[in-house]
């Protein structure tokens, strides 16, 4: 499906006037030229955004909620127009940027290395902890924002915003039997050896799959991801972990495999989060464009928001 500029731009001069003929008087443009825009532009969307009548058009349910899109889209754009004329290059300052170890290998680099690109000259300060104490020094106003798992923030005294909702999987050796399922129930790992990845961000999911799995036998606990995988792939136990952290291969070439989890067990939602009611600086509010950018170009692997 390809819309054009012209497409919107036109939608949007419709629906507001009521009708083609009124909308020309913004429009320096034939009415054939419109109408042929708007057909094609429902023939795209597989949707009617009109209904036409003799005084007029009038937007069906679909017409209001594409008008609300379509508002964002030019929006976004003018923001990059305005972006462009700002020359980003020449920004000065400092960001004091909060990650959890969760998110450091997982979602930062690309991030910041966008950031640092379109920013060169303002100046990183990164801090990594738990995300307890992240909120802590975000509240005292020592970090400007921070990314980590937003699910359970103090949301009276941090603004957040969800970028993407990580799903639960299961990792399977490459021989495992339940590699023949489409998804795996938590209460098929009941028999299975569990490996856990020790994180602060993770403990509560960890407990909850370990209840409703019917308590299976914990046989490594580790703090480190690469063991994880290698533990896996070898076939030492199974693990319950985010779709973002995976990846099909351990460090010495062996194939791990992964499974959707069926059971009630909250996504972990990466975000970015700020001090509620503190006036964010430039630096912050430009990484915040970044940030939202980012997200909606790696929607590959996760739910994005």
């Amino acid at each position: 499906m390809q819309i054009s500029l012209k497409q919107l731009v036109y939608f949007i001069a419709v629906a507001e006037a009521g009708s083609i003929s009124r909308a020309l008087t913004s429009l320096d443009v034939a009415q054939s030229v419109v109408t042929e825009a708007i057909k094609k532009l429902e023939e795209s969307l597989g949707a009617q955004l009109f209904n036409r009548h003799a005084r007029g058009m009038v937007l069906t349910h679909a017409g209001h909620q594409f008008l609300r899109h379509a508002h964002e889209v030019l929006a976004a754009l003018r923001n990059a127009e305005q972006a462009i004329r700002e020359r980003p290059d020449t920004m000065t300052g400092r960001l004091n940027l909060g990650v959890s170890s969760l998110v450091t290998a997982y979602y930062l680099p690309y991030l910041l290395d966008r950031f640092e690109r379109v920013f060169p000259g303002v100046e990183v300060s990164l801090v990594e902890d738990r995300r307890g104490y992240i909120e802590h020094l975000l509240i005292n106003g020592e970090l400007d924002v921070a990314i980590m798992n937003v699910s359970s923030v103090d949301k009276q005294a941090l603004e957040t915003r969800t970028l993407l909702r990580a799903p639960w999987r299961v990792w399977l050796p490459s021989n495992h039997p339940l590699l023949k399922r489409e998804a795996v129930a938590l209460e098929e790992l009941h028999g299975e050896r569990l490996l856990v990845l020790k994180n602060d961000e993770l403990d509560e999911v960890t407990q909850q799959v370990h209840r409703l799995a019917g308590y299976p036998k914990i046989t490594v606990r580790t703090e480190s991801i690469e063991a994880m995988r290698s533990l896996v792939a070898v076939g030492i136990g199974v693990a319950v972990l985010p779709h973002l952290m995976y990846r099909p291969w351990s460090l010495e070439g062996d194939r791990l495999e992964s499974r959707p989890l069926t059971g009630e067990l909250p996504r972990l939602e990466i975000g970015v989060a700020w001090r509620k009611g503190s006036e964010l600086s430039e630096t912050a509010r430009q990484f915040l464009v970044i940030v939202g950018e980012h997200s909606r170009l790696h929607q590959y692997t996760e739910e994005l928001v």
